[in-house]
């Protein structure tokens, strides 16, 4: 195969070259195929609009859209009303105490499981802890049986 038989089998099935390796015909004859693939590409475009447009899609579309906006902005407007609402009756004031309020006692539950796992709790549970023992021991031996 011959560069000229070569590279014009390049530019007949559409994969780029470099105009520096392309005689000055093939680069015309090139200029003339991308003007037909243009002029083609703007033929299909033309009728793939008609269609569409004759189908009633693109008035479906918009009313869909319509629809839509319509929804969203009115979603927006009561979750906004409700917001106002709940910050008048103070209910955002009493959720954040509330979660304040959670977190002060996942600390104190996460300080106890720390100390019951490290087996190193406070002199305060190991004095209660005795105590407790000998309580229900005392308990035991002074309760008769049912």
């Amino acid at each position: 195969m011959s560069t000229t038989e070569r590279d014009s089998t390049v530019i007949d099935t559409g994969k780029a070259t470099s105009i520096k390796n392309m005689t000055p015909e093939q680069t015309a004859e090139a200029i003339k195929n991308i003007a037909r693939n243009i002029r083609e590409s703007s033929y299909k475009m033309r009728e793939a609009v008609r269609a569409i447009r004759q189908s009633g899609a693109i008035d479906e579309l918009s009313e869909a859209v319509k629809e839509a906006t319509i929804a969203a902005r009115d979603t927006a407007k009561e979750i906004s009303d409700a917001a106002k609402d709940m910050k008048e009756r103070g209910v955002i004031r009493e959720t954040i105490s509330a979660a304040e309020e959670v977190n002060i006692s996942a600390r104190e539950t996460a300080q106890t499981v720390r100390e019951t796992v490290s087996k190193k709790p406070p002199a305060e549970v190991q004095s209660t802890s005795v105590s407790e023992k000998t309580t229900s021991r005392t308990r035991t031996k002074e309760t008769p049986p049912l």
